[in-house]
This record gives structure tokens, C-alpha cells and sequence, in this order.
């Protein structure tokens, strides 16, 4: 697939995103940026909210982790299906009954204005991280496979990638990126079933025959119980998963932007549940894409791509597609879903960031009227740089799996986010606020060494996304350190 063409496709994706912007952003005042006059339909949100959380990271990295890891991601990914029953029964109700427009306005009422600022200051840098990750990896496939071959810089391809979002949500934020993920989410769905028959049948496969072929065997293991000092055991992956996905979703004002967008309580709950039971099926999709990637790559020959002198197994999905010799069909197929996976989470990023800066940084809400709107459309314009620098910066600092960089990065984030929500909702007690950054800064470093120990010093433990658990721990005994008798 030339250059050209897939700059064509992307054109004209984006003219259609353009297009529901047009309609869904004719009302730009913040209400409908902010919380789409709480009106969006819970199956809407619902099925665009697979495509928000999957995003670029998954649609590439997955499975081009399938050689290293196997099929050990589902451990994590049921762990996440737990999760979401305690963000609809345990989160959603604590915001709804508050009427919040950021999430951390809870951390306000509970306990004070430091640990305000502090959970959304957390909630600040996971955010931009992870949405840096995510469109650091859809611009390595556009400079690796479109760009680099005009001669064009890397720094070119990160502003245009992030001018795009910018575009088309400046005016409707939330409201728009509710109906655009949909669109994006059925794209992105559509590509990987797509994608698997067309491998498939270049291989001579129906999919039974797939499914039940030897050559998949190598790389479907995916329950790992046989040493607890495992990276990967089952138990550490499971309940790892489960936090990841409180504190990721439930915890994250990105994620619970859609959620409370919704009429009302009972219909965030059907959504959230409803989108649960969809995204199991989803990874397991992603993963056999995986498998299959691996097999045809090994029969035909090809190598895993070189970026900067080392094997990037992540590209090689977009290698297979695009410079294939399984025609023009495979290539569309790929471009429409990775765009439609990158932009379903970036887009939406972008926006909850310059919701939470507005709201619990400069307390947007408490301004005159008339500054308003003026203040937001500042501060999206500012979201947008600061996410074109942390994604040039990534293009030298990165050199693992991105999904894989993506958790452990949570890992360190959200901690502090995990122990505030639970000591205040789980305990009584009153802090003594203005100790709360400390403690959480506290935990973050602890955690952070904990996780770089060398494991012969562990007895062979190694640690992996139950760092988060740990790092939300440690953040509750702060807290409990610093608590204060009730009058």
C-alpha cells in the first residue's frame, strides 16, 4: 500500500469525524464540553467506550506481544471484568449522588482541598502518559510506514496527529467524542475479524481450521499457576487486572467523563456492564490476531521490523498489512482500524484533560460566565502541545512493548488514586489534609524501588501489575498515619 493511499484514507476518515463534530458541536458551551448535558444514550456510550479503552495500544501491541507473553494477557483481562462490577456498583453511585463534574470533587468533600488537588494531579500525569503511549505508537506506524519515506520529521507527524483531535473536539468535547467513538469503536472491530480472514485465507484456513491448527498451539497458553514468583502467575495478573481496571476506568476522569454523561444512575450502570461482557471477546479476538500474525510471519519469511537497530515487535501487524503481498483490501482494512483505535482514546484524552485542568486546577466553574468558554478553548490548545512534547520525548525513552510500558506506568500513577478512593470510602476517619502529596509521593517512590529491586534479592519474586495494589497500600497507611480523631 503506497504512501499516498493510506494519507487518502486518513483524509477522508477525518472529513467524517468532521462531520459529526459539525452536529454534535453546534451547542460549544462547557456544559455540552464538560458532561453533554447529561443526554447521551447509555448503549451509545457503552459500545464507544470498547474502542476508548482498547485503543491503538491494543489494536498493535497486543498482539505483538503474543510471541513473548502468549495468550497470559487474558489473566489480566479477566481480572478487569471484575473490576468493572465494582465501578458500577461501588464509583458510580458515590458520583451520581454528588453530581460531580470531575470525579476528584469527591476527594474535595471527603477530605479537603490538598487531597483534591493531589488525586487530580495524579489523574493529570497517568492521563497524559497514557495518552502519550497511545498516539506515540500510531505515529511510529505512520512515520515508520507513510513519512519517513518523504523525508518527512517525526515531530511533523505528532503535531498533525494531535492538530486532527484538536479540530474536531474543540468545539463539542464530550459530546462529540461520544458519537465519534461509536463510529470508531465499529471500525476498529470490524478491522480485526476482517483482518483475521484475510490471513487466514492466504494461509488456506477456514477459521475451524485456524482455530484447531497445530501451529496455533505455541502460542495459546494462557493460565500461568505454576510459581507464585512468577511475572506472570495467575493470581498476581488477575487481581493486578482488577485494580488496573478500577483505578484506569473507575478512578480516571477520562472514563467516567462517558459514564456520567448518561440520563441517569441506572443508565451508567447497563452501560458499564453491558460494555464489560463485550470486552472479553474483544481481547481474545486480539490475541488469535496475534498467533495468526506470528504463524504467517514464520511461513512466509518475514522479519519483525527494525526501528532505531532493535525489533519492534508492535509493528509487525502494520508490516504484514501494509507491505504485505495480500493486496490493497488488508492495508484499508488496517489504516481504518488503527486510526479508529488511536483517536477513539486519544481524542477523548484530550478532552477529560482539559476538563480536570479546568475544573480542579483553575476552578473553571467559579468564574465569571462570560470568561469561561475563553478559558477552556486556552487550555485545550495547551493540552495539545504538552502532548506533542511527551510524545517526542517517548520516541527516545521507549524501548519495550508499549501495553506492557502502559500498566506498568499505572502502576505508579493511580496508586495514590487507589488508597484515597478506598480510605474514603471504606473508613470514617478525618486527615490531616495537608500531608496528603506527601504521602502520596511517598508511596510513589517506595513503590517505585520495590518494582526495580532485582529479583535474586526477592527470593525470585518478581513484581508485575500487583505494583498497583501495593502503591495503593501503602497510600491507605499514610493516610492512616495522618488520620485525626472526629470531633
Amino acid at each position: 500500500m503506497k504512501p499516498i493511499h493510506i494519507l487518502l484514507l486518513i483524509g477522508l476518515y477525518f472529513g467524517v469525524l468532521m462531520l459529526i463534530s459539525y452536529f454534535t458541536g453546534k451547542n460549544d458551551s462547557n456544559a455540552a464540553f464538560f458532561k453533554a448535558e447529561g443526554k447521551s444514550p447509555w448503549y451509545v456510550v457503552a459500545f464507544g467506550m470498547v474502542g476508548a479503552s482498547l485503543s491503538g495500544v491494543t489494536f498493535i501491541s497486543v498482539p505483538g506481544w503474543v510471541e513473548a507473553s502468549q495468550f497470559s494477557y487474558m489473566q489480566v483481562v479477566l481480572g478487569y471484568l471484575v473490576g468493572y462490577f465494582v465501578i458500577a456498583f461501588v464509583l458510580l453511585p458515590i458520583y451520581y449522588s454528588l453530581n460531580v463534574t470531575s470525579i476528584y470533587q469527591y476527594l474535595e468533600q471527603r477530605f479537603g482541598e490538598v487531597s483534591y488537588k493531589t488525586g487530580a494531579f495524579f489523574f493529570f500525569v497517568s492521563r497524559v502518559l497514557g495518552a502519550s503511549f497511545r498516539l506515540f505508537l500510531v505515529a511510529t506506524v505512520l512515520q515508520y510506514f507513510v513519512f519517513e519515506a518523504w523525508g518527512i520529521p517525526f515531530f511533523v507527524t505528532v503535531i498533525l496527529s494531535i492538530l486532527l483531535i484538536w479540530i474536531y473536539t474543540a468545539r463539542g468535547g464530550i459530546k462529540t467524542i461520544v458519537w465519534t467513538d461509536t463510529l470508531q469503536t465499529l471500525f476498529m472491530l470490524g478491522s480485526v475479524v476482517i483482518s483475521i480472514y484475510f490471513i487466514s485465507e492466504e494461509l488456506n484456513w477456514s477459521f475451524t481450521e485456524f482455530f484447531t491448527a497445530e501451529e496455533l498451539k505455541p502460542y495459546t497458553k494462557t493460565f500461568f499457576t505454576d510459581s507464585f514468583l512468577a511475572k506472570n502467575y495467575f493470581w498476581k495478573s488477575f487481581f493486578g487486572g482488577m485494580f488496573i481496571t478500577i483505578c484506569m476506568t473507575g478512578l480516571d476522569q477520562d472514563m467516567m467523563q462517558k459514564n456520567l454523561t448518561c440520563k441517569n444512575l441506572k443508565e451508567a450502570q447497563k452501560n458499564v456492564l453491558s460494555y464489560s461482557f463485550v470486552f472479553v471477546p474483544v481481547n481474545i479476538l486480539f490475541l488469535f490476531l496475534g498467533a495468526l500474525l506470528f504463524i504467517y510471519a514464520e511461513q512466509n519469511g518475514i522479519s519483525v521490523p527494525l526501528l532505531d537497530g532493535k525489533e519492534k515487535t508492535d509493528l509487525l501487524f502494520p508490516e504484514i498489512a501494509l507491505n504485505g503481498n495480500m493486496g490493497l483490501g488488508l492495508g484499508v482494512i488496517f489504516i481504518l482500524g488503527l486510526i479508529a483505535a488511536a483517536y477513539s482514546s486519544a481524542d477523548s484524552a484530550l478532552t477529560s484533560l482539559t476538563t480536570s485542568f479546568c475544573v480542579d486546577f483553575l476552578g473553571i466553574e467559579k468564574r465569571e460566565a462570560s470568561l469561561q468558554k475563553g478559558l477552556r478553548k486556552r487550555v485545550h490548545i495547551g493540552i495539545s502541545v504538552l502532548l506533542v512534547l511527551v510524545i517526542i520525548a517517548f520516541k527516545y525513552l521507549l524501548d519495550s512493548s508499549v501495553i506492557d510500558l502502559l500498566l506498568t506506568a499505572a502502576s505508579y500513577t493511580y496508586g495514590p488514586l487507589l488508597g484515597l478512593f478506598s480510605f474514603g470510602i471504606f473508613t470514617k476517619k478525618k486527615i490531616n489534609d495537608k500531608w496528603v502529596w506527601l504521602v502520596a509521593l511517598v508511596s510513589v517512590i517506595t513503590t517505585f524501588f520495590l518494582g526495580n529491586i532485582d529479583p535474586k534479592f526477592l527470593g525470585g519474586y518478581e513484581f508485575n501489575y500487583e505494583l498497583l495494589v501495593v502503591n495503593g497500600a501503602l497510600t491507605f497507611l499514610g493516610l492512616i498515619l495522618i488520620s485525626r480523631k472526629q470531633n
